[in-house]
């Protein structure tokens, strides 16, 4: 994708006039072919040694990308020198975790002072971690079912703290560990587990809450309970008989309800 009119706000070039969003398909596994490359020069209106320089710049790019196994390679702004030579003035590359294994050279590279601390621990349990600035800690089981987690609670008055996908092979070590990365966060004032037992067993999940809460200590924040799924009667009959401060749900607006509360108190 790219255009003449790039910048800061290109969401709002996009809703006004869509007519100068530009984009070229490639077929995974394929290439960009010449004529496309030569398409992308000409919808930027250029002519001569720039032309040919903005192919070569574009055919360079794409072959960037495939080749670091990149999952986003962006440059904004991208400048014609008045010698008509191309400059790529600023980049974000983002890699595909999944693929460092074959790029020990851009491994080496890493380093984690420049990032969150909380994300790089979560990283060694492979937890997805992402914070937030919100006062309710969230821990759930699949990405689709966590944003879900946190439009609810947006609307039962919470902010999220984090995005927590603790996957579907979720046990009771990775939720203790969980449970640690978001007490870490002095703004969290509750926490809502949401667990579907599809992969997951709930059990598991419940000991992991049991876990943690014995071998933190005292946890200050309410804690909401929502196991639906695989072993989810299991799982109650865990938390009910370990005597722990947690309330449970069955519905999801129900959780958040009680989020709500919580964190209004």
């Amino acid at each position: 994708m790219y255009s003449t009119e790039g910048g800061m706000d290109i969401e709002e070039v996009a809703h006004n006039t869509p007519d100068k969003i530009f984009k070229e398909y490639v077929y995974p596994g394929g290439k960009l072919e010449g004529f496309q490359a030569r398409k992308i020069a000409f919808n930027f209106g250029l002519s001569g040694e720039a032309f040919k320089n903005m192919v070569k710049f574009v055919t360079n790019l794409y072959n960037a990308y495939v080749g670091l196994d990149a999952a986003m390679l962006e440059i904004n702004p991208l400048f014609k020198t008045s010698d008509e030579k191309i400059i790529a003035v600023d980049c974000k590359l983002n890699l595909d975790d999944n693929a460092l294994i074959r790029h020990p050279e851009l491994v080496a590279l890493r380093d984690i002072t420049e990032e969150d601390p909380t994300e790089v621990e979560a990283g060694k349990y492979n937890l997805n971690f992402v914070k937030l600035d919100g006062n309710v800690g969230c821990m759930v089981n699949g990405a689709g079912l966590a944003m879900a987690t946190m439009d609810m609670i947006k609307l039962s008055g919470g902010e999220p703290a984090n995005f927590l996908d603790v996957g579907g092979t979720a046990n009771a070590q990775t939720v203790e560990a969980g449970f640690r990365i978001i007490l870490k966060d002095p703004k969290v004032k509750a926490i809502l587990i949401n667990i579907f037992g599809g992969i997951v067993r709930c059990d598991r999940v419940a000991q992991g809450v049991i876990d943690a809460y014995k071998s933190i200590g005292n946890i200050e924040v309410p804690i909401i309970v929502r196991l639906q799924g695989t072993n989810a009667a299991e799982a109650k009959a865990l938390i009910e008989e370990s005597g722990l401060k947690v309330q449970s749900a069955i519905l999801l607006s129900e959780a958040a309800a009680l989020v709500g509360k919580a964190v209004s108190a």
